[in-house]
């Protein structure tokens, strides 16, 4: 995901490639000219510092690195289930800004959450230019209602591909040939979700008219309205999703 919002950034002329030191355990392929190393350079402390590794490993982190985060101005977090106060009891000193991206950020099409309450106004400003090239930016005072929101756009698209591949193998199950169904499925969705983001009416007005009454798409859309199945579904898919989080942040705290 680091890497996703980082092609983003460079792209977009936000960043400068060769401003950007990115500190892992094994040489990745990255843009052209950003710098990567095991350590963070000597010198002045970085202007920001973005956390991008697993959760599990933010102990570790803490030994090799701490001294030196703690120097930089502003921490950036994509460390899911890693709370606030958790980074300020590891890294004292910088502002803290928790961000959760979701994958379309990478073509600047993508989501961001993100949650600073201890943060000065001029950290969250600038990290908010930051993320704005990368997609929609929303912000949230509340941890909890964080972690919610960035269970929903997350884990998100995991899901929305889970339905386009479900879409296909229904289309085949009708007997169209499997690569044809792929298509149609993808292409489908594609211009579903750019109609519904350039529409002012809301995707429950746009499903209603696309079914006209006694029509193929409204017996479609009675099974999906039975009993409310389709909304069942998904909340008990967000809720497990949302429930790892909380899981996730008590490890962290550890």
């Amino acid at each position: 995901m680091a890497g996703a919002m980082l092609e983003c950034w460079i792209e977009s002329g936000v960043v400068a490639a060769n401003t950007v030191d990115v500190v892992n355990r094994h040489d990745r392929t990255l843009p052209g000219h950003v710098r990567q190393a095991r350590t963070l350079p000597d010198g002045p402390p970085p202007d920001l510092v973005m956390l991008g590794m697993k959760p599990q490993q933010l102990d570790e982190i803490v030994v090799t690195h701490g001294a030196v985060i703690a120097q930089a101005p502003l921490l950036v977090s994509i460390l899911a289930g890693v709370e606030e106060t958790t980074l300020a009891e590891r890294f004292p000193g910088p502002a803290i800004v928790r961000a959760m991206p979701n994958l379309p950020v990478a073509l600047g099409k993508g989501v961001v959450v993100l949650h600073g309450k201890a943060a000065p106004q001029s950290a969250k400003d600038a990290v908010a230019a930051l993320m704005a090239p990368l997609g929609l930016v929303e912000w949230t005072d509340d941890e909890a209602m964080y972690g919610a929101m960035g269970t929903l756009e997350g884990c998100g698209p995991a899901f929305l591909f889970r339905f386009i591949d479900a879409l296909a193998a229904a289309g085949e199950a009708l007997g169209i040939p499997g690569d044809q169904a792929a298509r149609l499925a993808l292409a489908t969705v594609d211009g579903a979700a750019a109609m519904a983001a350039s529409s002012d009416a809301s995707p429950a007005k746009l499903a209603d008219r696309v079914a006209s009454p006694g029509g193929s798409t409204r017996q479609g859309l009675n099974v999906l309205d039975r009993d409310d199945a389709l909304v069942k579904l998904m909340t008990e898919t967000l809720a497990a999703a949302e429930r790892r989080g909380r899981e996730m942040a008590a490890e962290a705290k550890r």
